[in-house]
């Protein structure tokens, strides 16, 4: 495999146009902690954007930042944190998760495959704060979309394709976002020993209350008795969460308030500070499920499907294990590695439509044989298709990871 590193801009243009002129794939990545999310890379050559770094803009006062694609994504936290402010979409660190180190992860990983924690459930997902992006295309082209404000509606909103593609649509090189003030005060109400079948309505009324609930998350017992935190682990019961966020008196108020609200549910407790902080760190970053054996997949549903999809999928592996967060919308399911398929037929069959799983870690002979992604309609594949041809038409940007090319081949 041979390495580029690339350090200005420059470099990119002349390696895009040696791979347009011998039909070369370029696997596109940061640090790499995400290459093993998607199909294993079907080329010969990396571009490695690690060494395009730096912090081009930063305006506090307007909660905006640009920045390099190479920048560490902690490099950038640690910049916010001196100003009060943070990425309110709650970045999670999936390094330890899928092998790597921690705190490794660069900011256009974390956008190109749109990752977010907890705090999605409030504040949306990456792309809904990615305010622009420079960079290349496919076709060697030069391009940027967006503005440094959200009120732009110039176009097309090609940022919102930007993210997620993995890399497979442009090389991005800048990226603006927009940033938050951190929170002045953070509470988590805990209630303990709830069933699965009574979590999701229990954190629907939550979320569905005036207390303005951040992020709501359900962790069985054998998960809950994984975490360091002793008021998690302790008890050796399921654990329901609910954060709440925001001024100091304003989080103690509403963090009463939902106690009282729930007070019939079960045993209660709380979190405050660090340890709050900690908790929904654990529940972001997947730390359950790092160093285990299984597949793992991320299934993203109806929340109100959540315990009915987890019993049909026990009910077939028994020693399955699984999470919830965003109140139900987001199922963790690791699948014991003995299964034929990493349990692919299983998860999907049991969405049944209504959703989409992908596999977020699996070897790689599993991530060539199965579709790590979740298999798109007709109709969706023949748009995807264009658009891919419109910014890529030689398929060199990451060709195969999210879908084999003989399916781009008949998507087109």
């Amino acid at each position: 495999m041979q390495i580029t590193k690339i350090t200005e801009e420059q470099q990119i243009k002349d390696m895009l146009d040696w791979a347009l002129a011998g039909k070369h794939g370029l696997t596109v990545q940061g640090a790499g902690s995400k290459t093993a999310i998607g199909r294993p890379a079907a080329t010969d050559h990396v571009l490695d954007l690690s060494g395009l770094t730096g912090v081009e803009m930063y305006e506090p006062a307007e909660l905006v930042m640009q920045a390099k694609a190479g920048t560490k994504l902690t490099d950038v936290q640690s910049i916010l944190r001196e100003s009060g402010q943070q990425l309110a979409f709650d970045p999670p660190d999936y390094g330890p998760l899928l092998g790597s180190g921690a705190g490794e992860g660069t900011l256009g990983g974390l956008f190109s495959c749109n990752l977010s924690g907890p705090a999605r459930l409030k504040a949306g997902s990456a792309r809904d704060h990615l305010l622009g992006v420079k960079g290349f295309t496919g076709r060697a082209q030069t391009f940027q979309t967006g503005s440094r404000v959200m009120k732009n509606v110039t176009g097309y909103d090609l940022c919102k394709l930007v993210a997620g593609s993995y890399g497979t649509l442009t090389i991005a090189t800048s990226l603006t976002f927009k940033v938050l003030p951190q929170p002045e005060k953070t509470r988590t109400v805990l209630l303990y020993d709830v069933s699965l079948e009574k979590a999701q309505p229990i954190m629907n009324r939550a979320i569905s209350s005036v207390h303005d609930i951040a992020a709501a998350a359900y962790l069985p017992a054998d998960i809950a008795r994984l975490s360091p935190l002793g008021y998690i682990r302790d008890p050796e019961k399921s654990v329901l969460a609910l954060k709440i966020e925001g001024p100091g008196p304003s989080a103690e108020f509403r963090c009463n308030a939902v106690r009282e609200m729930l007070a019939k549910d079960g045993e209660q407790e709380e979190l405050h500070g660090v340890n709050s902080e900690a908790f929904w760190e654990f529940v972001g970053n997947i730390s359950p499920f790092v160093g285990t054996a299984g597949t793992l997949w991320k299934l993203s549903i109806p929340p109100a499907n959540a315990a009915k999809l987890i019993t049909i999928i026990e009910g077939k592996v028994p020693d399955m294990r699984y999470f919830l967060d965003w109140a139900g919308g987001l199922v963790w399911v690791q699948i014991p590695e003995d299964s034929a398929d990493g349990g692919e037929s299983l998860v999907r069959g049991a969405i049944n439509g209504a959703g989409h799983a992908t596999l977020i870690r699996g070897s790689e002979a599993l991530r060539a044989k199965i579709a790590p992604f979740q298999p798109q309609p007709e109709p969706i594949r023949k748009i995807n298709a264009r658009i891919k041809d419109g910014f890529d038409p030689e398929n060199i940007l990451n060709p195969g990871r999210m879908y084999a090319d003989k399916d781009m081949k008949a998507m087109a």
